[in-house]
């Protein structure tokens, strides 16, 4: 081969080599079962197993566990999984979700702010313009296992056959099942009684081998929970809790809700 020939040759080892540490970032993928968005159209990209209400049957809000949420510092998991549920419950559409957080801390700083006198004459901030909570939901994670089949290759060892086969136990030491259970917890804030309560549990499979992970994980953003295997478990969790109280949910007797918030006009399809 010439000496241009192995130039050209080398140079494209090169660009290969460049192109194999380069770095992507692709948009919507990854994440976990819990994804997409809720809002005035409505829920959008939502796991397919989202079971969902007709029409919203009143105002909710989500209130952190008192008790705390048991996550391991290994995790690298959010401290709460209030906004997972938030997403979660708007895009079901059984309830209209109301902000008792972040959102209400807003909206009295800029209450705050008017009656000082800071804002502009004209602020549409007024006063008696909040919608109450008719219930609330609090979410527990009441387990988290991330190792749960560490005794798997003991149990493949008690049976002659499969202890023969080489190799075989060390691969069936790198399995490790993630398990995570969860409960979600409904009261009516004008009697105080709890209406409804849910557990959900989800299970996924590491093989331990180049990374391979089984489950009903994917889909797209998460809410933060997308970080690490266990994290994606939990959020599976939570969905499957979800479910199951939204079965309870659509027997409830819908109360009087205040009016829904303005949205534009959606345009007709014969509009250009």
């Amino acid at each position: 081969m010439s000496r241009l020939g192995m130039c050209s040759v080398l140079a494209g080892i090169a660009l290969l080599l460049a192109a194999c540490g380069e770095k992507k970032t692709e948009l919507g993928q990854g994440g976990s079962v819990v994804s997409g968005s809720a809002g005035p159209q409505g829920a959008q990209n939502a796991a397919r197993e989202l079971v969902r209400c007709d029409a919203p049957v009143a105002t909710v809000a989500l209130a952190e566990n008192p008790s705390g949420y048991t996550l391991g510092a290994s995790y690298q998991l959010p401290a709460s999984p209030v906004p997972l549920i938030k997403l979660l419950a708007q895009q079901s559409g059984c309830f209209r979700v109301v902000d008792r957080a972040a959102g209400l801390r807003g909206a009295m700083q800029e209450q705050e702010l008017k009656e000082a006198g800071v804002l502009r004459k004209d602020s549409t901030v007024h006063k008696g313009r909040g919608y109450e909570a008719q219930y609330t939901l609090t979410p527990s994670l009441t387990f988290s296992e991330q190792d749960a089949g560490q005794g798997l290759a003991g149990i493949l060892a008690l049976i002659p056959v499969v202890r023969d086969m080489a190799g075989l136990l060390g691969l069936a030491e790198q399995v490790k099942f993630k398990e995570a259970q969860t409960a979600l917890l409904l009261s009516d804030n004008e009697t105080t009684e709890q209406v409804a309560a849910s557990t959900g549990a989800a299970r996924s499979t590491d093989l331990g081998v180049a990374g391979l992970v089984f489950g009903k994980l994917g889909g797209g953003a998460g809410a933060g929970w997308s970080n690490t295997n266990e994290g994606k478990v939990i959020a599976a969790a939570f969905l499957d809790a979800h479910n199951q109280l939204v079965v309870q949910v659509r027997a409830l007797e819908a109360k009087e809700l205040p009016p829904p918030v303005p949205v534009r006009a959606r345009a007709s399809h014969g509009a250009r």
